[in-house]
């Protein structure tokens, strides 16, 4: 008897755990400004065009944690956007995957869902594939998008800081890492920060940087940038990491680029047995080689 009872309470426990490690945090209290008269639905769908799952119209920004085991916590954390042209989120490649990696490694993630483009259909895919040929419609499309979507970004940067001690991590040390179009949210952190919503680091992978971002000014107390890319990325954007690389340097600030030769757009947490398999290797090595960790 006294054995059930103790392995009924680890399995209680182990549960817990299990379910605080996946908390979904609403970024807002009621409806965010400028989406008020959002009244669709958020859903999730396996895209055979992206080979992974999605989620598209969001219109509730989430957080969801994924923590470390106590043993190996460093106090330090990384708030994850996932990419997918505004219209859509790769959830698992740049999102779930990235979190459970981080993990393992000691670090606490927060993978970032904020505000996409409605989505008119149910295949969100289509739609998008549709306005990406047509560069006008797509700067139509995200002209709303974007700035909210950085907003997210913005308040899940206050979210986590505000509460670091409720998660057990250090609020000096907090970084926002995205890609695609998380990696604009990214940047869009990384430009409009103030002293609530600074981050420790950013590091856009494969970023779209749109007109907006690009002729914006590196602050004087700018983070340091880790960049990652690939040359052959099909929607061109390996001058959008370079050029960004190139305009902190000059600002004299921190910066590290890599710049793979193969690995396409959308890379992720993909396995393509290509050295841009190891982009995320190299990212903990420029963790640790700041000091962020020990």
């Amino acid at each position: 008897m006294k054995y059930r009872v103790i392995i009924c309470l680890s399995i209680v426990l182990l549960y817990s755990i299990q379910c605080w490690s996946q908390k979904v945090v609403r970024l807002y209290e009621g409806k965010a400004a400028g989406s008020e008269n959002w009244n669709w639905s958020e859903k999730q769908m396996f895209s055979p065009i992206f080979n992974t799952q999605i989620v598209y119209n969001v219109t509730d920004p989430t957080l969801t944690v994924f923590l470390p085991e106590k043993s190996i916590a460093t106090g330090m954390a990384v708030i994850i956007a996932p990419g997918g042209g505004f219209h859509t989120l790769s959830i698992n490649s740049e999102g779930i995957d990235l979190a459970k990696w981080l993990n393992k490694k000691g670090i606490a993630a927060f993978v970032l869902k904020y505000r996409l483009v409605h989505s008119e259909t149910d295949d969100p895919v289509k739609e998008l594939m549709g306005k990406m040929s047509d560069p006008e419609k797509m700067k139509e499309a995200t002209a709303q998008g974007i700035p909210m979507s950085i907003a997210d970004g913005l308040t899940a940067m206050k979210y986590v800081k505000t509460n670091a001690q409720k998660f057990g991590i250090d609020p000096a040390k907090i970084g926002f890492l995205g890609f695609s179009a998380g990696g604009t949210v990214t940047m869009g952190v990384a430009y409009q920060y103030d002293k609530e919503t600074k981050p420790l680091f950013a590091a856009p992978i494969y970023p779209f940087i749109s007109e907006d971002l690009a002729n914006a000014t590196v602050p004087d107390d700018a983070p340091p940038l880790f960049i990652c890319a690939a040359s052959d990325d099909q929607l061109k954007l390996a001058t959008h990491s370079s050029n960004l690389y190139s305009k902190w340097h000059m600002a004299g600030k921190q910066a590290e680029l890599h710049m793979y030769a193969k690995g396409g757009h959308g890379f992720g947490m993909r396995k393509q047995n290509l050295p841009s398999d190891k982009w995320v290797e190299r990212f903990y090595e420029w963790l640790r080689m700041q000091k962020y960790i020990k």
